[in-house]
Order: C-alpha cells, then sequence, then structure tokens
C-alpha cells in the first residue's frame, strides 16, 4: 500500500491484518484523539502529559534564533570540540544528526560521551584540548547518575586547566526547567542554560534544545531541518493516506501481535547511524508488560534463510545515493515472502521529518499493543540497584560478588537455551570503540547465521537508556550475555569514593540483578583483558555452533 514515500509489501494474510486494524483505528477516530490528547487512546494512566512533541516543530521555531545565535559565536570563539555529555534520548539525536546531516566546515567537532568506561572518557579526553573546547550538559531531569559525574570530572579539568572563573563559562546546560543540574549550573555560572520542554520525554525529544542546540554547534541549518518535521507533523495530523506514521504504527503493532516483533534496518552507510536512535525510542516506548517490539539495529544483511518468522524489514533509502547491496537484500528478502517496508528519503535533511514519523507511529503502536508508550518503569528499575550497589561501595569500599560469573568457555552452552523466535544480545561493558565493535558484530553474525535467530549489541551503560526498558520490561525472548572486564586505567569520580571503572561495574552487575530476578535467560562472563578475551568468547561460540 503505498504513500509518496513509504511502501510496504506483506504476505497475503498480514495484509489483511493490517488493512483490517486500520480501517478500525480509523472507525475509532485515533488520528483525531491524539491530537486531542486523549490518554484513552493508550492505557489511560498519564499519557496525556507527555503529547508535546506534537507539536515541537512549530513551537521550537522561537528558540531557533537564540540558539542559531549561540552557535554562531562559539564559531567566532574558534572553539574547536563540542564534548556532548549525556544519556539515552539526551545524547542519540545528536549523535544521530551529526552523522546524517553532518557538520558543516568551520564549525566545531562534536564530540558524543554516554559512557561510564574509563577507555571511552580518556579516548576522547585525548582528542580535545580543554582550552578550545565546550562542554554540553544534557540533562532532562538534571539527575542523570552517569551524566552528574561526567559533568564533575570535565568541570575539575577546566578548574585545573583554566581557572575557577573560567571553568564555568566553559559549560553549556540543556535541562528542564528548575532541575537539580539547573540550581548547580547558576551556581557554577555555565555559559548558557538552555531549557527542555517538561511535557516531552527524553526519547521524543529530538527536535527539543536537546537536538537543536548540537545540531546548531555543528552548523546545520535549524530552519531547513524543523521545516522538514513541520511538514510530516501537518501529515500526521490527516486521517488519509499521506499520513504514513499512521500507517508504520498500525503495522509495527499489528505484525507484532502476529509474533513478528523484531524489525530490522536495512540502510546505506550514510543513514546507518538512524538506527540507534530508533533502537531507543521503540525499544524503550513498547518494550513493557511483557510485550514489546526490539529493532535490530547493525546486523549485516544474510540471506532469506537465516532470518526467522520474528522479523519484518525496513529499507532506508536515500535519493541520489545508490546502494546496490541494500536493495538487492531488501529484494531477496520480498521474493522469499518477509514483510518489507520502504521508505524513502529525499535528502539528508530529511532526517528531520524521519524523527518525526517514527515518533507519531511509535505512539501510534503503543495503542495497538495496549501500553503506555511514554513510561520506563523497567529502566528506573536499574538505577534503584545500582544506586544501592553505589551507595553499598561508598560505605565498604567494595562491590558485591558475583558468585556465577564465568569465563568465555561458558558462552558455548548457554547458547542451547536459545529457541524460535529468541533474540540474543551482546551486553558489553566494555569501551565502545571500532575494534570492539567489530569483534562482537563477528560473534552476532555467526549466533546469527547458526541459530537464525536477531541479534543485538549494546554497550553498557549506554544500552541501559535504550533497549535495557525491553530486555526487562518486554517479552521473555531474550537470552543475554553480559560482559565485564578489567579496566587497563581507571579514573576517579570527583567527590566520590568509587571510581568510573567501579560505577560502570555497579551499573553491569545492577542491570544483571534486575535480568535474574524478572527470570531472564542471563551468563555474565568477565574479560580480565578485552581483545583477548573477546577472541576466546568467538572461539567458545563458534566450537559449539560448529558441531
Amino acid at each position: 500500500m503505498p504513500t509518496s514515500d513509504l511502501t510496504w509489501h506483506l504476505p497475503d494474510d498480514l495484509a489483511r491484518n493490517v488493512r483490517d486494524r486500520l480501517a478500525d483505528l480509523r472507525r475509532q477516530d485515533v488520528v483525531r484523539r491524539i491530537w486531542a490528547r486523549d490518554l484513552t487512546v493508550w492505557t489511560a494512566a498519564d499519557e496525556d502529559r507527555w503529547l508535546g512533541w506534537l507539536t515541537l516543530p512549530a513551537q521550537e521555531r522561537s528558540a531557533v534564533a537564540r540558539v542559531t545565535e549561540f552557535a554562531a559565536q562559539v564559531k567566532a570563539e574558534g572553539v574547536r570540540d563540542v564534548v556532548l555529555l549525556g544519556m539515552g534520548g539526551s545524547s542519540l539525536a545528536p549523535e544521530v544528526i551529526q552523522s546524517i546531516v553532518g557538520r558543516t566546515e568551520g564549525y566545531p567537532n562534536l564530540h558524543v560521551l554516554d559512557s561510564t568506561d574509563p577507555g571511552r572518557i580518556l579516548s576522547i579526553e585525548r582528542a580535545i584540548e580543554v582550552r578550545h573546547a565546550l562542554f554540553l550538559v544534557a540533562s532532562k531531569s538534571g539527575s542523570t547518575l552517569e551524566v552528574n559525574i561526567l559533568k564533575q570530572y570535565f568541570f575539575n579539568r577546566c578548574v585545573e586547566q583554566l581557572g575557577a572563573e573560567e571553568a564555568g563559562r566553559r559549560f553549556v546546560l540543556t535541562t528542564d526547567p528548575g532541575s537539580k543540574l539547573h540550581q548547580i549550573a547558576e551556581q557554577e555560572r555555565f555559559r548558557v542554560i538552555f531549557d527542555g520542554v517538561p511535557t516531552v520525554g527524553g526519547r521524543y525529544s529530538a527536535l527539543s534544545n536537546f537536538g537543536l542546540v548540537p545540531a546548531a554547534l555543528i552548523g546545520v541549518d535549524l530552519g531547513a531541518f524543523l521545516d522538514r518535521a513541520d511538514a510530516m507533523a501537518r501529515r500526521c495530523a490527516a486521517d488519509g493516506p499521506e499520513n504514513s506514521a499512521f500507517e508504520l504504527g498500525v503495522l509495527l503493532g499489528e505484525l507484532a501481535l502476529h509474533g513478528r516483533d523484531k524489525p530490522t534496518l536495512i540502510a546505506p552507510p550514510s543513514l546507518a547511524a538512524f538506527g540507534a536512535w530508533l533502537e531507543q525510542l521503540v525499544a524503550e516506548s513498547l518494550g513493557k508488560q511483557g510485550k514489546g517490539i526490539l529493532p535490530i539495529d547493525g546486523e549485516t544483511p544474510g540471506a532469506p534463510d537465516v532470518y526467522g518468522r520474528d522479523r519484518v524489514f525496513v529499507h532506508l533509502r536515500l535519493a541520489g545515493t545508490p546502494d546496490p547491496a541494500g536493495d538487492a537484500a531488501a529484494d531477496q528478502l520480498q521474493r522469499a515472502g518477509h514483510p518489507i517496508v520502504r521508505i524513502d528519503w529525499p535528502d539528508r535533511y530529511a532526517l528531520g521529518a524521519e524523527f518525526y514519523r517514527w515518533e507519531f507511529a511509535t505512539a501510534v503502536a503503543g495503542a495497538v499493543l495496549g501500553v503506555n508508550p511514554f513510561d520506563q518503569p523497567d529502566v528506573e528499575s536499574t538505577k534503584v540497584v545500582t544506586r544501592r550497589i553505589a551507595a553499598e561501595f561508598e560505605k565498604t569500599g567494595k562491590l558485591p560478588p558475583d558468585p556465577h560469573v564465568s569465563g568465555p568457555e561458558s558462552a558455548g552452552p548457554f547458547l542451547d537455551q536459545l529457541r524460535e523466535g529468541d533474540y540474543f544480545a551482546l551486553l558489553a561493558f566494555i569501551e565502545m570503540n571500532a575494534a570492539n565493535l567489530h569483534a562482537l558484530e563477528d560473534i552476532r553474525g555467526l549466533v546469527r547465521d547458526r541459530r537464525k535467530v536477531a541479534t543485538t549489541v549494546g554497550f553498557g551503560p549506554r544500552y541501559l537508556h535504550s533497549t535495557g526498558q525491553g530486555h526487562k520490561g518486554g517479552p521473555n525472548s531474550g537470552v543475554f550475555l553480559l560482559m565485564t572486564c578489567d579496566d587497563p586505567e581507571d579514573l576517579p569520580v570527583p567527590g566520590q569514593k568509587y571510581s568510573f571503572g567501579t560505577i560502570k561495574l555497579a551499573q553491569a552487575l545492577g542491570d544483571l540483578e534486575v535480568l535474574t530476578s524478572r527470570g531472564r535467560r542471563v551468563l555474565h562472563v568477565h574479560l580480565p583483558d578485552v581483545e583477548t578475551g573477546l577472541r576466546a568468547l568467538h572461539g567458545a561460540l563458534k566450537e559449539r555452533l560448529v558441531q
């Protein structure tokens, strides 16, 4: 069923189900009710409090002049690097904007730091010069653990190198009005504070200051970006074929009810980064109450027979950018009978429209599944346990031991728990870098091809603010291999007994505890040396899988 930029091809039985569901929701006047902030579209909890994103493209135009003027000042001052300290919705959209739209020549480089891994922190610190850097702190609540300790670490670095008077001027904050971090920023004389929108949750905030401020700092044309989003918003207010976001949401929700709950992204390299943002939006919004949709990002396309009946493929295409490999893979999957959704982007600035399309589609899919797409109760559960573990360390100087921790050799037998419709998740509390990602991709490809299950890779603690909600709140279909490591270098957390390496391990142990308490299938493997350990892990899995 085509629209101007979205088409889908489904097996006949699924196509009938989707058309019936579309007709049913239109009879229920769901589009109009969403725009009327009718919380009964979902679970009648507090959904009406979190619908400010509906009008962001028009509303945020009033902020463009201030944000753009500030970006011009920063550029004129010769700032070379902007370091964004944020997690989840505060970091993923800026990362995607830089990757897809790109930095304009002459503007600063953007470095996104969403990790407590000491190696990752050091790699960014060594890539910049503090005297030529600006630090953008981003947290809606102002109480996010990772953001607060990263801010304090780099603030101390600025005090050491530039003096107390100058340090505050190197910091900019985006947060909701009145947050604790807002008060600290005023006390420490941050250069600028940009407000978030209290009625917009973090993962729906890409078109607010959380996305617009870093976008402006790298030279993105905010007017053009919001124009695209606003055009999509107007389409989403209509109850006709032009509302492709409504169709997409119904399709994803209906297919999930029939077991196809793992939309798998096929994208050219120029658009591949979109998957990380999409993964968070959909998995965190919809993975709860034993239901869910889990996007699969970063899998290398395979032959049709390596995929199970739990997939629907989303093929992104960028006009003027040939992608013969992606086109061939999608065509082959369609011929084999797999469901395919194709979305055509006219250019890179269409990212603004796609942010909005997928936000609206996710809200609609939540209505189909019968869940609240705006809360994240299971993300909070890991935060609670992590805070408890960290507090215990502050008192005793010790972390609780994990009596069940294993070496890489245990991973082979663990795979025997995989069943049809499951997914295999690598949860890696190691440095997020190209070498480690490549090693993990080799492992996931091996498991996907041999066991024919979906696979994901999440670096901790980053994934805790993304797919972590779906892991714990969604269907019990995940098989989780959680990895920790010894850190070659560690870093102190100013004002705390624990180090960054310690808090990273506390986060891993906290998630392990919650996953275990929810009856999830999880194995904790510790890698004293990451490079050697990943090779051993690959070897153990390969030995088991080729039997």
